[in-house]
């Protein structure tokens, strides 16, 4: 049985530990559950990604994390070129893809686009004209805000709703909620038991894509004040700790059923 796991909001906020989450994985895995984890934060790495895991002690190898930037590298054609508006994650997983990462004047097929805290007007402005050129335009994921320990920061939606705007077109959404994401759950996890998450809107339509239960924690962008929420968690906790003791039972007394 597997979980599926989200990091921003539900392990850590901006790589600061929720407490609790490392233990909670650990019991999770001692009770015969595989853990995966699956972020729309497509600027990391992989290594970067297990290194902040390890950090938090948590141990993970590169199987067992996914991301939105992998979601969206599926979407191009391997030998294609495609542009970069978004962190090393998205270039890595083109890369990884045979992708050649290519500037935005320089005739892109599809130009990328993640989450990035490094931005220039002029890079903007050329992938909006390659994308009102006729490159394919995809977004890693969508989400308008990042949680961090000082309240929510400025999302890849945020860049993406610039560049929708700019280039009058819409993009082919990759990371969850999205068709591409599920495919990749697919293909590299298969069933999933529980998907953990910090949003409805995201992590709430992503369990209905893999049929999974929804499990919310408050610990990340959605708070007690946002409840009710659509769709209707199966759980609710206030972390990840919460999460595993609703399912498994008190400390001690895994039961073994979800």
């Amino acid at each position: 049985m597997t979980w599926l796991l989200d990091l921003d909001g539900v392990v850590w906020l901006s790589g600061r530990p929720i407490p609790g989450s490392a233990e909670a994985i650990e019991r999770l895995r001692q009770s015969g559950r595989r853990v995966v984890f699956f972020t729309n934060n497509s600027g990391p790495t992989i290594a970067d990604h297990l290194a902040a895991l390890a950090e938090v002690g948590i141990d993970a190898t590169a199987d067992q994390i996914l991301t939105s930037s992998q979601a969206a590298a599926s979407l191009v054609d391997p030998g294609s070129r495609a542009a970069v508006i978004g962190g090393p994650g998205v270039t890595e997983a083109l890369t990884e893809r045979g992708v050649e990462v290519v500037p935005a004047n320089a005739d892109p097929a599809a130009v990328v686009v993640g989450r990035t805290t490094e931005l220039s007007f002029d890079d903007l402005s050329a992938a909006a004209a390659a994308i009102r050129g006729g490159a394919r335009f995809i977004a890693t994921n969508t989400d308008a805000t990042m949680p961090t320990p000082d309240g929510p920061v400025p999302g890849a939606g945020a860049i993406v709703a610039f560049l929708a705007v700019a280039s009058g077109v819409e993009p082919v959404v990759a990371g969850k909620p999205g068709a591409p994401a599920g495919q990749l759950v697919r293909d590299r996890v298969g069933e999933v038991e529980v998907s953990v998450g910090d949003r409805a809107e995201t992590d709430g339509l992503f369990s209905q894509v893999t049929k999974s239960r929804f499990a919310l924690v408050l610990s990340g962008v959605t708070t007690k004040d946002d409840l009710p929420v659509e769709p209707v968690p199966d759980f609710i906790g206030d972390t990840l700790t919460d999460i595993v003791g609703q399912v498994l039972g008190p400390q001690g007394a895994e039961s073994g059923r979800a």
